[in-house]
């Protein structure tokens, strides 16, 4: 019986080494958190600019099954007006359909969703009842735009090196309070992303006790459907996490090009996340 629950402990560390260098930080991975436990989780983003903006994303995740995860988020902002004030929420759901396992590999491909309704102001204005021009170019349901989103994931793990990629489409649609999309204003969108994740530390993993240490290299991309706007950035972040149920997380978004508006360009990206396993 001793040398079973050995056994086990070390299967279990070893299994959860090989799946920390995938917890990306700007992407989600086709894998899934672990059944019946709980995520929270505190995204901060940062806005560089002249009037530096402010967003906090308060997170709840669901492992509902080995297949089936879901995210409850909330919208907190100071980037439409002067002060911070809730802009809405969000939905996410991912289920995964393919599963390969190997020894020390893995192949997983899922499906996602995801819905949002925020009331933000979708155009600048120079008084109350004058509409001057489109505020941005870029579909973003991160707290800027209502819309709908679905999409296809894959993710390739090789020991301590987790690959993944994803392509999404995205339907925007009127913000709450009466905010209407302009005539002309790009309302469909196709994103794309590829991430790189390396386990970094331990070198070798004894224990759930070890501290992980991951990098990362995402690159990210959209293009608005039939118009002549696209970006592409890059987001390497650096990844801790702690006792296996902790993350502290660090990210800056590079544009690599674009000729979009927007106003989420080059920043900065601060998470902590702690999950809860067994729940139910």
């Amino acid at each position: 019986m001793k040398k079973l629950l050995v056994f086990l402990l070390v299967h279990l560390a070893f299994n959860q080494k090989l799946d920390a260098q995938e917890l990306y930080v700007s992407t989600e991975p086709a894998s899934n958190m672990p059944r019946n436990s709980i995520g929270l989780r505190l995204t901060t983003e940062l806005v560089p600019g002249p009037d530096l903006g402010l967003r906090t994303i308060p997170e709840i995740m669901l492992g509902i099954s080995k297949n089936l995860m879901a995210h409850s988020s909330f919208y907190i902002s100071d980037l439409h007006q002067k002060s911070q004030k809730i802009e809405g929420f969000g939905f996410y759901a991912k289920y995964r359909f393919l599963s390969i396992d190997s020894l020390q590999r893995h192949f997983r491909a899922a499906a996602f969703g995801r819905y949002t309704s925020v009331k933000n102001p979708l155009y600048t204005t120079t008084d109350p009842g004058s509409i001057s021009s489109i505020s941005q170019d870029e579909i973003n349901l991160d707290g800027d735009n209502s819309g709908l989103q679905g999409g296809i994931v894959i993710t390739q793990l090789i020991h301590k090196l987790a690959l993944s990629a994803s392509v999404n489409y995205t339907k925007a649609l009127d913000n709450r309070g009466g905010y209407k999309l302009l005539p002309g204003q790009a309302d469909e969108s196709i994103g794309y992303t590829f991430s790189a994740g390396l386990l970094t530390y331990p070198k070798t993993y004894t224990s759930y006790s070890q501290p992980n240490l991951n990098v990362y290299l995402e690159i990210l991309g959209k293009s608005n459907i039939g118009k002549s706007q696209s970006f592409m950035e890059a987001a390497p972040a650096v990844q801790l996490i702690l006792g296996s149920r902790t993350r502290l997380e660090f990210s800056k978004r590079l544009q690599l090009y674009g000729n979009m508006n927007r106003m989420a360009k080059n920043m900065f990206l601060f998470r902590i996340e702690h999950n809860i396993f067994n729940v139910f």
